[in-house]
């Protein structure tokens, strides 16, 4: 081959067009179009989507595939689907930090909403085997177990199931709960100086899921915390959490320190 003709296959395979990508599905094309909406502010929380029938004649496709499209959203929390209404954006789920302890009462009155909690048990029961390990106790060991119900707007959004360790907060069943929640009077009563959080997908009982109002088949977000008071066990709760309704995460700096702001 000439060095001219080299040089007209080389410039040639540099024109060459790059391999097409592959397109979307068609349901996809409806996610991507109302998420798009979503995400940049057109539709903002509450804004009723276009019908079935118009996103039908807006991309030509099925009614099975904008049904599709719509369904997966939906499970995403994207949207809200009410029968025989329309579907709506669907309003921010509150986040809740992993980097510290959070107040979910302060989270909540921060959003400029209503909490409220109910006091479901309070007592002094022997220590199951699986409690004993978690707080370094002996099996029938006595044990301080509460259970409180959080509310958000008169919305349950959190189930916190809670032992505590009762030597080291042994006056911790004669506080008054409903003026102070026992995390909140934990942090300002006892000096911790380890925290460990475990987030879980599970589907709650059916004790859990009515006290919550929620479908029994519905994922909830289970956060399992325990802290230590110079390597002493203080406290060990889990916080059940509707995942339509509540999301957990954190922002933090590379230098390992949270980012707040």
């Amino acid at each position: 081959m000439t060095t001219s003709a080299k040089q007209r296959s080389s410039t040639t395979a540099q024109r060459s067009p790059a391999p097409a990508q592959p397109a979307l599905a068609l349901y996809e094309q409806v996610k991507s179009f109302i998420t798009h909406k979503i995400q940049d502010g057109s539709w903002p929380a509450g804004h009723r989507l276009p019908s079935e029938s118009e996103l039908v004649a807006k991309f030509g496709v099925a009614r099975m595939t904008v049904n599709r499209a719509l369904r997966e959203l939906m499970e995403q929390g994207r949207i809200v689907r009410v029968a025989g209404v329309g579907s709506f954006v669907a309003e921010n789920k509150p986040q809740s930090t992993l980097l510290q302890i959070a107040n979910i009462a302060s989270e909540i009155r921060a959003r400029g909403h209503d909490y409220r909690c109910k006091f479901l048990v309070a007592e002094r029961i022997a220590a199951s085997p699986d409690v004993a390990v978690w707080l370094d106790l002996r099996p029938g060991e006595s044990v301080f177990h509460t259970v409180c119900l959080h509310l958000e707007n008169n919305l349950p959004v959190q189930l916190e199931d809670r032992h505590v360790n009762p030597r080291m907060v042994p006056a911790f069943l004669e506080q008054d709960f409903s003026a102070t929640s026992p995390s909140e009077y934990l942090v300002r009563n006892v000096p911790f100086d380890q925290i460990e959080h475990v987030v879980d997908a599970v589907l709650p009982t059916p004790e859990q899921a009515e006290r919550l109002d929620m479908p029994s088949s519905d994922p909830c977000l289970l956060l399992t915390r325990r802290t230590w008071s110079r390597s002493t066990p203080v406290t060990m709760v889990r916080c059940l959490h509707p995942a339509s309704r509540y999301r957990l995460g954190s922002r933090f700096r590379a230098d390992g320190n949270p980012s707040f702001g």
